[in-house]
This record gives C-alpha cells, structure tokens and sequence, in this order.
C-alpha cells in the first residue's frame, strides 16, 4: 500500500527531477543539437530552441528507456537508491548544470549526474560498478577523438575541388540513412522491447541478415537520391535542408540520451509504486521542451558563435558524427555529455578550414570547457556524497 509519507517523497522528487530535466533542456539538449546549424545561419536562435524542443521530446518517449535504466540501477551495485539520496543526487546535479547555463558555459551534463549518483550510492553503502564505469569511461576518452576526427576529415573532404558536392552530399546523406535504418525505437517492438526499421521491414521478408543489409541500402539509396534531386535546383538550399535535417535527428537523439541522466534516480522509487516508464519518460520529455523552449536561446548562441565560425558544409560535419555517437550511446545504455559530442565535433569541423583562415577556433573557450568538464563530475560526486552523508547524519541523528 502506498502512503502519504511516500506520495510526499515521490512528489519531492518529482519536482527534483522535472527541475533537471529543465536544466537539461536549457543546456545540453536544448543547445547542442542545432547549434552548428544556427552557426551557419540556416535557422534563427529561437526557431531552433521551439524545434528541438518538441524533437527532445519524441526521442524521449521512443528511446529514453535505455539510459534512464542505466542511470537508475547499474551505476552502483548492491544497493538501490532511496529517495532521500535520489532527491541529493538530481538537487545537486540540477544546481551545478543550471549554474553553467547562466554563466555561459556548457557543463558537461553526463559527467555532473554520473558524478551525483555515484556519489550518493556509495554514500549509501553500495558498491562501485567498475566495469559500467569502464564502459562510460571508454565512450567519455573516445568522444573527442572519434567525433573531432571524423568531423575534421569529412569537413576536408567537403572542401576538395576534385569531388563535386552535388555527389558528396547526397552519399553523406546515404550514410545518415543507413544509421537511421537501424536505430531501434520502442514503438517498432514487441512489448518491452525495441526494433529498427530494417529489423522490422526484414522481418516481413524473412528476417535474414541479408534482408535487413538490403533494406538498410535501400533506404540509404532514397535519402541520397531525394537529397541529390533536392540540390540539382540549388545546391545552397539543399545543404540547407540536409543540414537541418541532421539538427532534428540530433535533437531526437539528445532527447533518448538526456531524459535518462534526469530520470534514473527516481527509477527505485517510481517501481515501488508501479509506475510505467513509458509516462514517466513522457514527463521528462516535457521536462525537457520547457528546458529548451526557456533557457536554451543563450546556450545555442554560445555554442553557435563562441567556439567556431561555422558555414554549412562544415555544421554537416559536426552533425553527421554527433548523430553517430548520440545514438551509439543510446543502444548501450550509456550516459554521454551532448555539450562533449558537438563541441568536439564543432572544434574538429572547425579546425578543418584554419588552415587557410576559414575557420577560427577559441582555444581559451576550448580550456576553460575541458575544465568544467573535469570540474562538473568530481564537483556533483564530491557535494553529493557530503552532502548525503550530512542529511543522513540529521535524520539518524
């Protein structure tokens, strides 16, 4: 039976989370996924913020449930969180995130909630789960290299005279259509499970591997050739359009990896009262939006202008990696910074053109963010663990 004591917790909670849900919205999710697009003037400031918005929000119904149960039940081991340590941990992470919002700075928001909930759990007497952390930690080190290099190359590539960008364009927009065949959503699958288009359409033609490669390739070959037809006319516009496009499927993504960093902690206590996840990830899809639609504007200015100069071709290569790696992160169930994955690959597309003074990339503004970085995760884990130790010392007491 649930009592009024544990409605009230689940209440207090309850705002905790949609606090940092909104905290996400107005600073990682909400900012990062169009902000190379913003850069080069293909969307305003504030349209940017509406759209990703209601995008964030889809991603988080359709693919939240994987990092939202990794945040909540696999970061420490042997010991679940209670709400009192669930309430420190979002409190605390919400505090530090809104902090870098204000002040203009991305904090790396995977990094402040990881560093909360580990710090409470092991405050509580759980276990360190070493090989989660192996895994987050891989993904963390190699964001910056596969992300900035795969942006730098593809940004070079789109500058060589000798390949015509009415071909090059459309074949990156086949390989978006290749990654997208196969990201899984929840409503393609099974009760409690997911599947992607290629899965799904295989299975109508025999769920063979050999069905899913040719589905995959056939919805690759659509996507180039309707971007190739969109460009015949005006190559300018239809960079637009695909560079837009990239923005919403990153903002999708962001919303499937970031509702899960505000969600987790309150997975111990929304399962002993029953409740679905699927309404929950609906809340803080809309925890999200509120974010995005509030407070992203500045953090999409600082990102769009601060960091790099950007035109079209080279916001394409820092969205097509960013794409890649969002939805990567979100198969395995691991939490990733989106202020990490763009800011890497801005940086990357950026560098591609210092060379011959296309692009400028602010190295200070680069040294002061890998600091906030470091800063945001052994801050949340450090104030968490104290702080749940002093609360826990009062209630005892």
């Amino acid at each position: 039976m649930v009592t009024a004591g544990t409605l009230a917790t689940l209440l207090v909670a309850g705002v905790a989370s949609l606090f940092m849900a909104w905290a996400i919205g107005a600073g990682s999710s909400g900012s990062t996924p169009f902000a190379p697009a913003v850069g080069a003037n293909a969307i305003s400031v504030m349209r940017a913020g509406f759209y990703v918005g209601i995008l964030g929000l889809a991603g988080a119904v359709l693919q939240g449930a994987n990092v939202t149960e990794a945040v909540g039940k696999d970061l420490v081991l042997n010991q679940p969180l209670t709400p009192t340590a669930a309430i420190i941990a979002l409190v605390v992470a919400a505090v530090l995130v809104a902090l870098g919002v204000f002040e203009g700075y991305p904090i790396a928001t995977a990094f402040t909630v990881t560093g909360a909930v580990v710090g409470v759990g092991l405050a509580l007497g759980g276990d360190p789960a070493w090989a989660k952390y192996q895994e987050i930690a891989t993904l963390w080190v190699l964001v910056p290299f596969v992300g900035g290099g795969v942006s730098y190359a593809t940004a070079r590539l789109l500058r060589t005279e000798g390949i015509p960008e009415s071909l090059l364009v459309p074949a990156l927009a086949g390989l978006v259509g290749l990654i997208l065949a196969n990201i899984r959503f929840v409503f393609l699958g099974p009760a409690g499970a997911q599947r992607s288009v290629a899965e799904t359409v295989a299975a109508d033609l025999g769920g063979t591997l050999g069905a899913r490669v040719a589905v995959s390739l056939a919805l690759a070959v659509a996507l180039a050739l309707l971007l190739a037809y969109d460009m015949r006319g005006d190559e300018a516009r239809g960079q637009r359009h695909f560079l837009l496009a990239l923005g919403g499927l990153v903002a999708f993504s962001a919303g499937g990896s970031q509702v899960g960093l505000a969600l987790g902690p309150l997975l111990p206590l929304t399962d002993t009262v029953g409740i679905p996840l699927v309404p929950l990830l609906f809340g803080g899809g809309l925890g999200l939006l509120l974010g995005s639609w509030t407070g992203a504007p500045r953090m999409i200015k600082a990102l769009s202008q601060d960091y790099s100069s950007l035109g079209p071709r080279r916001s394409i290569a820092a969205l097509i990696p960013s794409f890649a790696i969002a939805q990567t992160a979100v198969f395995f169930g691991i939490p990733v910074s989106f202020n990490e994955i763009i800011v890497s690959a801005i940086i990357g597309s950026g560098y591609a053109a210092s060379g011959d003074g296309g692009g400028e990339v602010s190295v200070s503004k680069m040294g002061y963010t890998v600091l906030a970085w470091i800063g945001s995760l052994v801050g949340a884990f450090a104030v968490s663990y104290g702080a749940f130790a002093v609360v826990d010392g009062l209630l005892i007491g």
